[in-house]
């Protein structure tokens, strides 16, 4: 069968092969992938991943075999994979608890964006409650801050919503931002109980110093590349205590798809696919992806 493989030559980050069709193991589900939704972070970090490895952790298919302890979904079954490795090949063989039941009404394409992006700024923006309170978003134009945009407006939130241009700034304020700024500096003396970080780099220190007392900055990312450095004794202070925390949850993401999945049909929850293509395409997607010129989620339809 035909996968995408990581690659790590100048050519790559990935590269067609022929691989081997996956052998499910009794509790695994074999699924006919239609969608695969791609991440800048998978991408840009590919040397983390062995070369010719199949590569890639969200899509979307229909279940070809049942799981053969009887566990997960029956076979005819649309579903979401997300944050499940070897993902974008023709087939691949997942455990059901990486998976969700895609509702009636919701495209598979939308439901390969979840994965990795979904169920990140799920995962972080239910760690406390949000109502009427206040949350600043970074990288609101990706593919997380989309979600979370939406998510923490549904959670009853007010949100910020930070970019790093005007021109991606569209659409923000119709899934539920409050403000969409440039520029952190635009909050003036504006506090938040909560930062969800995608950007990190110096960006982060400065989020420090608007954060307010029992507040917390979430690091789901580090798009920047740039180094933290925050200033003698910004990080003493009296009150309430502030926190920094990390993300690396890599759990079974079954229970937050179906909850995402939910939203979605219920229309409380858009996906944020900024470029729709043929896998075929995926080198042109990829220089999107880096180039920045893609506002959310990249999907590529599996051929």
């Amino acid at each position: 069968m035909r996968a995408l493989v990581v690659d790590h030559s100048e050519a790559g980050p990935v590269r067609f092969a022929d691989v081997d069709e996956p052998v499910p193991s009794a509790g695994e589900t074999l699924v006919e992938i239609r969608h695969i939704g791609l991440n800048f972070g998978e991408l840009n970090y590919v040397h983390q991943w062995q070369a010719g490895a199949v590569h890639g952790h969200d899509a979307a298919g229909v279940v070809a075999r049942t799981a053969s302890d009887g566990s997960g979904p029956p076979e005819g079954t649309r579903v979401a994979v997300g944050m499940a490795p070897h993902a974008w090949a023709e087939r691949v063989a997942v455990s059901p608890a990486s998976l969700g039941t895609v509702p009636e009404g919701v495209d598979l394409a939308d439901a390969a964006a979840l994965g990795i992006a979904g169920v990140t700024a799920f995962r972080v923006l239910r760690t406390r409650s949000l109502l009427a309170r206040d949350v600043l978003i970074t990288g609101a134009s990706g593919g997380v801050g989309h979600f979370a945009v939406q998510l923490a407006a549904l959670a009853g939130a007010r949100v910020t919503a930070l970019v790093g241009s005007p021109e991606r700034a569209a659409g923000l304020r119709e899934l539920g931002a409050d403000r969409v700024l440039t520029e952190l500096a635009e909050t003036g003396d504006d506090r938040f109980d909560l930062v969800l970080d995608t950007v990190g780099g110096p960006l982060v220190a400065q989020a420090w110093s608007s954060l307010a007392e029992g507040g917390t900055i979430h690091l789901v990312g580090y798009s920047s590349g740039q180094e933290t450095t925050f200033p003698s004794g910004t990080l003493f202070g009296f009150g309430e205590p502030r926190s920094i925390a990390t993300y690396g949850d890599m759990t079974p993401t079954g229970g937050e798809l179906t909850d995402l999945l939910g939203l979605m049909a219920a229309g409380k929850l858009s996906a944020p696919v900024g470029l729709r293509g043929d896998w075929q395409d995926v080198g042109d997607a990829v220089q999107a992806l880096f180039a920045r010129k893609v506002h959310g989620k990249v999907v590529l339809d599996v051929a």
